[in-house]
């Protein structure tokens, strides 16, 4: 894997792949509004999920989720407020809303994924 882009996509591709599989129905993939951005959101039978995907080369120092600091959290928060306002009527009835990290690490023609629902709670929405 070389070059930031190229791996980031690869990642978001590995966890749609992931998410697919577990039954979720991929609603957007990076999503802009301005300034806000989010990786990957989908629909399954538990809610709505907003997840940010992290990917990594092996060998890597520190997990990639740990990449999700407070800032990231807000970020995400700020983006999935403003895609929910703006796609209300497209998204139906209340929905649970859950806000997701995927960490994805390439290890030569290996891949590991950890997926974690419900990674952060920010503080409004």
């Amino acid at each position: 894997m070389n070059g930031k882009g190229k791996l980031g996509k690869a990642g978001e591709d590995e966890a749609c792949k992931f998410l697919i599989s577990n039954g979720h129905t991929i609603l957007d993939r990076n999503w802009r509004c301005g300034h806000l951005e989010i990786d990957i959101i989908s629909l399954a039978p538990d809610g709505i999920h907003f997840a940010e995907v992290k990917s990594r080369t092996a060998p890597v120092q520190g997990e990639p989720e740990d990449a999700v600091n407070a800032a990231k959290q807000r970020h995400v928060a700020n983006a999935a407020r403003r895609y929910i306002a703006l796609n209300r009527s497209k998204l139906g009835a209340e929905l649970e809303i859950w806000f997701d990290v995927a960490s994805v690490v390439f290890d030569g023609g290996d891949v590991r994924i950890n997926y974690f629902p419900g990674a952060f709670v920010p503080i409004y929405i």
